[in-house]
């Protein structure tokens, strides 16, 4: 219990109503903190770029430049770890533990393959490492930890039929521009274009199979609280305490405004309702869905009508990708664990802009027929993964996606 409410449930209750009274939405203390969780500007800088063989995939399918094999294509993907890094540089400092970087290097790898997944690519992939520190405070122990980490991911997967090779990349010391560092990476494939797959079939009648992100996959050491890597600049700020302001400065830009800076009650190393503590939890490694998805797909190709990643845009991702006017019911969804309600409740966040920014417990989510569905639970179950049909697709005037949850009914269109 906060020492602050020590003074009866009453008081304590109303302190908090008055809190969240005056308080900024953690949109406004998004924007506050200088990001943003629908990539506005981003989406509008590219809106003119050509979108590819198929505007409807998850991913840019590009023609096979290398082949000229009109019957391949090409793809190439870019995503990092974010700002989950400077979390694991804190827990790092705080604990000296070296586990978390390789956890790092995980989530860069996943946010590509996990993406590139949603277009029907299974491999063999090529990566890139691009690592950016400051060298005064990163050093080389954890370079090592990033790229070793990197190698021995690549080879646990392969054990799952996922086929990786790392090219090398970049490490740079860029102290002037990163204050601690940043871990991303470049993913790249060439396959057959009659193998991908795309959202042109969405259609009324659909089901949704949504994918768990959280507990523990046959091929995952430790629990997994399904942070996933989005979100985390909000996580971070509105789960922990105010002391690590000081205790790590670096971990802040110094021109934030003091009232969105690490509003949160929980230290690190507090103990919580799963197996990992508070930073463990927010720092779970992304699980990929590489091997559900590549058995998936071998043995119900010609059934999946469309995956979808649920990363940035959280449950509301879908919306993006639907290919013409249709309606997304999601009324039967796996519960948000632990780890998301922590934040709710820390934030004071409405539901509704939870299951925008969060993947809230469902990081994959795919469409198909209700019969292959069926099927594809049972192969999600025997990796240990709990899975469920959460919905439906439906005709409808305009693109909308509705959560039904026992938190409240919330559309986005």
């Amino acid at each position: 219990m906060d020492p602050i409410f020590n003074h009866g449930s009453d008081f304590r209750s109303w302190f908090r109503q008055l809190i969240l009274i005056f308080a900024p939405t953690m949109n406004d203390r998004y924007s506050q903190r200088g990001v943003s969780a629908q990539k506005e500007d981003v989406h509008k800088a590219v809106a003119k770029l050509d979108k590819g063989l198929f505007p409807n995939a998850f991913c840019k399918v590009y023609p096979d430049y290398w082949g000229n094999d009109p019957d391949y294509c090409n793809l190439m993907h870019a995503d990092g770890a974010g700002t989950k890094s400077i979390l694991a540089y804190m827990y790092w400092k705080e604990t000296g533990d070296m586990s978390v970087w390789k956890g790092i290097a995980i989530d860069s790898i996943v946010m590509n393959i996990d993406d590139l997944l949603c277009v029907g690519a299974t491999g063999p992939f090529t990566y890139s490492s691009t690592i950016g520190r400051n060298k005064h405070l990163i050093p080389g122990e954890v370079i090592s930890a990033l790229i070793n980490g990197t190698q021995e991911y690549f080879d646990e997967l392969r054990e799952f039929g996922i086929d990786i090779h790392f090219l090398g990349g970049e490490t740079a010391d860029v102290g002037d521009v990163v204050r601690t560092v940043i871990v991303d990476g470049t993913m790249a494939c060439r396959m057959r274009r009659d193998k991908l797959v795309t959202t042109e079939k969405m259609q009324p009648g659909d089901v949704v199979v949504s994918l768990a992100s959280y507990g523990q996959a046959t091929y995952e050491t430790e629990y997994n609280s399904g942070m996933g890597s989005n979100g985390l600049t909000s996580a971070r700020h509105e789960m922990l305490h105010k002391k690590y302001a000081t205790l790590y400065p670096e971990s802040v830009d110094p021109n934030l405004p003091a009232n969105v800076v690490y509003n949160g009650r929980y230290s690190l190393t507090d103990t919580t309702d799963t197996p990992l503590n508070v930073g463990k939890m927010i720092l779970s490694p992304t699980r990929t869905y590489a091997p559900v998805v590549l058995r998936v797909l071998q043995q119900h190709f010609d059934k999946i009508h469309g995956i979808i990643h649920c990363s940035g845009g959280g449950q509301s991702k879908c919306l993006h990708y639907l290919p013409s006017a249709l309606r997304v019911v999601k009324d039967n969804l796996l519960p948000a664990p632990p780890l998301f309600t922590m934040i709710q409740q820390a934030a004071g966040t409405d539901w509704r802009e939870m299951y925008q920014v969060f993947n809230m417990g469902q990081r994959l989510e795919i469409f198909t027929d209700k019969d292959t569905a069926n099927a594809i639970v049972e192969i999600a179950q025997s990796f240990n993964i709990e899975a469920q049909i959460s919905g439906r697709v439906e005709a409808a005037e305009r693109k909308e996606v509705i959560i039904e949850s026992e938190k409240g009914t919330f559309t986005y269109n």
